[in-house]
């Protein structure tokens, strides 16, 4: 990391903000969010995990975001973290085991299966089946959820959503929940009304 990132961090009077995609998505799928962010002093980090088809474990995508974040921000420092889909699960893993819980403030996850999409039991690929209700991965996670409550986390999820099956999965009994009338998973991160109300909970 570069002397002139460090400055740049530590004169924003805003933490920095993380942002993690979820299945088939790379960091361009917040294009529109990122922007909004930097429109409001934010200083944005997009970091695309690979492979994204569910090829590979989500422990293993988290072990990425964990370097990526080591590269990116200087040790020790604060910042505030997004998870749009899978991407909320691979959050919750950086949070919860990797030590991510002593350095995020704000913990913002987007129609995250918190509890499983049924979705997922068409598939093979290992990833996918992690993010089946009662899997593994999932009934761990949520085990110990409570330590979430350390954190400003929000659970941001729409009635509408065809990913997450059924749609209130994405709820948890840790932090703030809002339900937003939304008509698609994507618009999620590219609604008005999301933008608007994802900046709030990350100022």
């Amino acid at each position: 990391m570069s002397t002139q990132q460090v400055a740049t961090m530590s004169n924003s009077s805003k933490l920095p903000i993380v942002l993690v995609h979820g299945i088939w998505n790379r960091a361009e799928i917040f294009t529109t969010l990122k922007t909004y962010l930097e429109a409001n002093d934010h200083v944005v980090y997009a970091l695309t995990m690979t492979p994204n088809n569910g090829d590979a474990l989500l422990e293993s995508l988290a072990r990425q975001l964990a370097t990526f974040i080591d590269s990116r921000l200087a040790p020790q420092q604060q910042f505030n973290l997004l998870g749009f889909s899978m991407g909320g699960l691979v959050s919750r893993y950086y949070v919860q085991r990797l030590g991510g819980l002593s350095r995020v403030e704000k913990f913002v996850t987007v129609s995250t299966p918190h509890r499983g999409t049924f979705l997922a039991l068409g598939s093979d690929r290992p990833g996918i089946r992690q993010m089946c209700p009662n899997s593994d991965f999932i009934k761990a996670l949520n085990q110990d959820a409570d330590c979430l409550k350390v954190l400003q986390f929000f659970s941001f999820w729409t009635p509408f959503d065809l990913l997450i099956l059924p749609p209130w999965s994405s709820l948890i009994g840790s932090g703030q929940t809002r339900r937003l009338l939304i008509p698609s998973h994507n618009r999620m991160i590219r609604d008005q009304q999301a933008l608007f109300v994802i900046a709030q909970a990350l100022a």
